[in-house]
Formats: C-alpha cells, sequence, structure tokens
C-alpha cells in the first residue's frame, strides 16, 4: 500500500494497555510529530486514545 509514496506505514496502539494495534499509514512532510487518533478498541469494547508507537 505504501510502497512508493511518500507516506509512511506506522502502528498505533491503545493507551488502555490492552496491546491491541491498528495499522495505518500517514504524510511524514505533513505530520513530523507522533500521532494520536481516538478509536475502537474490541479487547475492552469502548473508544480509547491511540498513540503512535514504531
Amino acid at each position: 500500500m505504501a510502497g512508493n509514496s511518500k507516506r509512511d506505514i506506522i502502528h498505533i496502539e491503545s493507551s488502555a494497555g490492552t496491546g491491541y494495534r491498528y495499522t495505518i499509514t500517514k504524510n511524514k512532510r505533513l505530520h513530523p510529530d507522533k500521532v494520536e487518533y481516538k478509536k475502537y478498541d474490541p479487547i475492552i469494547r469502548k473508544h480509547v486514545l491511540f498513540k503512535e508507537t514504531k
């Protein structure tokens, strides 16, 4: 998906401590800082903050 583009594949991990991760892409030129999204964690069945990990 991000083979020859300017977007990099990153992982975002749940801040609830469940270890659940999403894999997304982001444009590092437009968003050089670490990203945070509020997404659904199916383990605890709630929306929580997901932070970028490496």
